[in-house]
């Protein structure tokens, strides 16, 4: 038996949460007022990479998942789901075989990684909406490649993003609907035709709303309105001011509503490394600038993030969010996805972070438990 303290954001009381057997067995009103914040870990549903460690660099390793774990968590990440992109099939497998060993060697990722994310490679191959992703290997859905990529990896996959422009994409959708898996709408240029057939089929997502889609698009009648219209769907955000302006994000989080509304961090291996030009397998040349945009070398395309999902909830945190409806973006609503929990709850899993927050500088993690066990510092 343990215990931890710190204030509430949703509350502003100071509790003590007492842990057993990594579960919340009791929650204390304590009379002090802490100014450290007391929360449930932050959910991040993709991630491509952090600190030089890559999910879709040649070769994966078990090892290299492993370590990418350890990095995020120390950003106060307790759940993730790893994110592969646009490539061959071999190397699609390839990838989601290294992480599901990694979980099968660590007992404590199988609790953090309860799944996968591929995002592609049925994706829109125009220049805008195809990103950073290589032209080369979109292709089609395909539910043959889908089991295919599931009895590798031992049913990883979680999360799929696609573009509902293909023919036969509904009845893809359908099919990975009934297997129980999450699909989500990105880097598409479809019709809002397709995008209602798409909903109607089972999509209940968007991936990064307002990002991999073309520069220009008809005043209303787009696939932007008719995402944030449809109160089927979830909208994921990269929250990092580089992927939406302030004014289009703020616009965006009132369409959806917060309960509709998911921060990930589409952070990627540079994420924590100096400015200069990279090689890297999102994207090839990138380049990282010193206002930590990221981007393809002389051209607006934006190649992920590297601000790590913390700093995308204490910059909304400090401008039109409160710190609880913030918190709520990373906690609660992909906690709901993943069937978790996403509050500090007596019977809830013990995953928790205690963080120092001001608007002037943001979040700085002190501690992280996982499963009530304190890791890292």
């Amino acid at each position: 038996m343990t215990s931890i303290s710190g204030r509430d954001p949703h509350t502003g009381r100071t509790i003590e949460v007492v842990i057993h057997d990594g579960i919340i067995a009791a929650i204390n009103d304590v009379p002090s007022v802490d100014p450290v914040w007391l929360s449930q870990g932050l959910i991040d549903l993709q991630i491509n990479g952090y600190q030089g460690f890559d999910l879709n660099a040649d070769n994966l390793t078990s090892d290299t998942v492993v370590s990418l774990s350890r990095s995020v968590l120390a950003t106060g990440v307790t759940t993730f789901l790893p994110t592969i992109i646009t490539a061959s099939e071999e190397k699609i497998i390839a990838c989601l075989r290294a992480i599901a060993v990694a979980r099968e060697l660590n007992p404590e990722l199988q609790h953090m990684i309860p799944g996968a994310h591929v995002e592609g490679p049925h994706l829109s191959s125009e220049d805008g909406p195809r990103g950073a992703h290589p032209r080369e290997h979109i292709r089609p859905p395909s539910i043959a490649e889908f089991d295919r990529w599931q009895k590798a990896s031992g049913d990883l996959v979680k999360l799929v993003t696609l573009s509902p422009h293909f023919d036969g994409a509904t009845n893809y959708i359908a099919a990975l609907r009934d297997r129980g898996i999450l699909v989500s709408i990105g880097h598409t240029h479809a019709s809002v035709e397709q995008i209602h057939a798409a909903v109607d089929a089972g999509a209940t997502l968007s991936t990064h709303l307002g990002n991999g889609v073309a520069d220009q698009l008809p005043r209303h009648s787009n696939l932007l309105w008719t995402q944030l219209a449809e109160d089927r769907l979830t909208a994921m955000f990269i929250g990092d001011g580089h992927h939406l302006p302030n004014d289009t994000l703020k616009v965006m989080l009132r369409a959806k509503g917060l309960d509709r509304a998911i921060l990930v961090s589409d952070m990627v291996a540079l994420g924590g490394m100096p400015p200069g030009l990279y090689k890297t397998p999102i994207g090839g040349q990138v380049e990282l600038s010193t206002d930590g945009r990221l981007s393809l070398p002389g051209t607006p395309f934006l190649a992920g993030s590297v601000v790590p999902l913390k700093d995308a909830v204490a910059r909304l945190a400090a401008t039109y969010l409160s710190l609880s409806e913030s918190l709520q973006l990373v906690t609660q609503n992909p906690a709901r996805l993943l069937g978790r929990t996403g509050k500090v709850q007596v019977g809830g899993p013990a995953d928790l972070i205690r963080f120092r927050w001001e608007p002037a500088s943001g979040i700085q993690i002190e501690s992280v438990l996982l499963q009530g066990m304190r890791v890292g510092r």
